[in-house]
């Protein structure tokens, strides 16, 4: 588990304002906010702002199928057919990171890149 401090970690609604406003109706509860790290609330207000959905109907239940919504259960990422994971190696675990940057670098790719196609073969020996 990614470990944040808590003085950077940001409270932010999980379907933006603009959006739902404040909610169907009702009052809004704890469920309607989500803990990001800065880094991942400032990445969210990016693709937000530049969404079809942000930007044309404004359509409530389109964001409860988003990635920055729900990463846990979605289906699209600001409205594009995207998955993705966001990984970090802290700790002891970088020394794992050091050896794929390593053999990334040996084959002349970027780290991410490599990182996939491990993934990729990895997924097809599961079948």
């Amino acid at each position: 588990m990614y470990e944040v401090s808590a003085e950077l970690l940001a409270l932010c609604r999980s379907i933006p304002y603009e959006v739902s406003g404040d909610g169907e109706g009702s009052e809004l509860s704890p469920d309607d906010f989500m803990l990001l790290s800065a880094s991942a609330n400032r990445a969210k207000s990016w693709l937000c702002e530049h969404c079809e959905n942000w930007n044309g109907s404004k359509d409530r239940q389109v964001c409860l199928t988003c990635y920055w919504a729900f990463p846990e259960n979605y289906t699209h990422v600001a409205t594009r057919h995207i998955r993705r994971i966001d990984l970090v190696w802290q700790g002891d675990e970088v020394a794992v990171y050091e050896q794929l940057k390593a053999a990334a670098s040996e084959l002349g790719k970027e780290v991410p890149e490599f990182v996939k196609e491990v993934l990729e073969r990895e997924a097809k020996l599961l079948g």
